[in-house]
């Protein structure tokens, strides 16, 4: 290893921190660059994620003392956000763009399963003890999102005569869907909280770039063809993508006993 690396290496140190604020917990993550002049925060707003970046010779005690100074800022910016929505009895999250509210069924056999009430309200029912709700709840909409991105995937390249080679989905931050040059389609499987027409849209657009690898006239013109409501999704995307981020996260700040 370089010198120059060891210099700063510091590998007791802890990777989080926590600061107290209006008796709330935050959770910082910490990281040191080498490049960095001075201590700096930010907030990844789809993770709701607190990051803070400490300068080579900067110490553990000034991170966390200044992390503390800037408690106020952390606590406003995440209380900013659009309000999480954690995997929980009672709390409403879409279905393929149709609001279903998880309700617990303890006791009852099965793992995840829709229903709708007698009132019409569409239900997200999960079984199994109260701790397992989030796990089970995010396992079904990934399996559901892979279901639904495969077969739009699929029949889109099989439209335009091209081969996929894989479709991955993963909880992707910093876009919706990718196309490697291996014939791999990666997708977020947040898109099966939004309408059918968004999935359908990004499948389209992930296909077409089997032909073509670029946003040329000639890649929007296979987007129109595969998916003819192509503009009303993008907008959709726009307006709400970001929203769509919220759900299974736990809240910003956690209460003082």
């Amino acid at each position: 290893m370089p010198q120059r690396a060891l210099l700063y290496r510091r590998p007791s140190e802890p990777q989080t921190i926590q600061i107290v604020f209006d008796r709330s917990i935050y959770l910082v993550r910490v990281r040191r660059h080498r490049q960095a002049r001075r201590y700096t925060l930010r907030i990844q707003s789809a993770t709701r994620e607190v990051v803070l970046t400490i300068p080579p010779r900067g110490t553990f005690k000034e991170a966390r003392e200044f992390a503390q100074k800037h408690g106020a800022w952390i606590a406003a910016r995440l209380h900013r956000l659009p309000r999480a929505a954690p995997f929980a009895d009672g709390v409403v999250v879409p279905l393929r763009g149709v609001p279903h509210r998880i309700v617990h069924r303890r006791g009852v056999r099965g793992t995840v399963w829709t229903e709708t009430d007698p009132a019409g309200e569409h239900l997200l029912c999960v079984a199994g003890d109260a701790p397992h709700i989030d796990r089970r709840i995010g396992d079904f909409l990934r399996r559901e999102a892979k279901r639904d991105l495969d077969a739009a995937s699929f029949r889109c390249a099989k439209e335009i005569g091209v081969a996929i080679n894989r479709v991955a989905v993963r909880d992707q931050t910093s876009r919706w869907g990718s196309c490697s040059t291996t014939g791999v389609l990666s997708f977020s499987w947040r898109l099966i909280l939004a309408p059918s027409v968004v999935l359908a849209y990004l499948a389209a657009h992930e296909a077409a770039h089997l032909l073509e690898m670029n946003h040329s006239a000639r890649f929007w013109r296979l987007v129109q063809r595969l998916c003819p409501d192509h503009e009303r999704a993008k907008v959709w995307l726009d307006v709400h993508g970001a929203d769509l981020h919220r759900y299974g996260l736990p809240d910003a700040g956690r209460d003082l006993p």
